[in-house]
């Protein structure tokens, strides 16, 4: 049951945001009463933390599933970034936002593992990057990581990404291909493109 209750709570919290989804939403949701919950979450906060760590558990599995399938560094990053956003849905209802804003301490916390999570992959990335040539050979690695990870973490900012004016699948793609274009020797440019073309096919 405990299982069954993250499932369903994060795919309303998903679709709707966490301030927004209560425990009786859930509970009527699931076919079963608020007690039930209860029995397994001591409040809504826990529930809140539960799904996020599942969440971020899940995802993280899933890169590293992505890391041993051996493509090419940049249709690396696009497969992780497809695989997130099936993952996070399209985000329409801003739950990170929501997190920051209501479940401050979770949403450090989740902060804290992703950078750790994120850095070791774009570090490993990039050095795959300039070990191919696709990459340009005299990037500071470290500062590189954390300005992958400083934009990504902003464009989850709804009032920065209004998600009714602008896509998260266009947002996401767009600044991914900004990176690439940043960090690409000429070579690696002529596979992003031929990537971005096939993409819009």
């Amino acid at each position: 049951m405990n299982t069954k209750i993250i499932t369903k709570a994060t795919e309303m919290y998903l679709t709707f945001g966490f301030k927004s989804v209560t425990m009786d939403d859930i509970a009527s949701k699931m076919g079963i009463s608020k007690k039930t919950i209860y029995q397994h979450f001591e409040n809504k906060n826990d529930l809140v933390e539960a799904v996020t760590m599942n969440l971020f558990e899940t995802i993280s599995c899933g890169i590293d599933e992505i890391l041993t399938l051996d493509q090419n560094p940049i249709e690396e990053l696009f497969t992780i970034k497809d695989f997130v956003l099936r993952n996070l849905k399209n985000e329409s209802a801003s739950p990170i936002y929501q997190l920051q804003k209501y479940y401050p301490q979770i949403h450090k916390t989740l902060m804290s593992r992703q950078f750790a999570k994120m850095d070791d992959c774009v570090i490993a990335n990039l050095r795959k990057g300039i070990d191919q040539g696709l990459f340009r050979d005299d990037l500071n690695l470290e500062l590189i990581g954390r300005f992958y990870f400083a934009g990504m973490t902003s464009l989850k900012d709804a009032e920065l990404f209004n998600p009714i004016q602008f896509s998260t699948k266009v947002v996401q793609e767009t600044y991914l291909e900004y990176h690439l274009r940043g960090i690409c020797t000429a070579k690696g440019v002529a596979v992003l493109e031929q990537l971005l073309k096939n993409n819009n096919q």
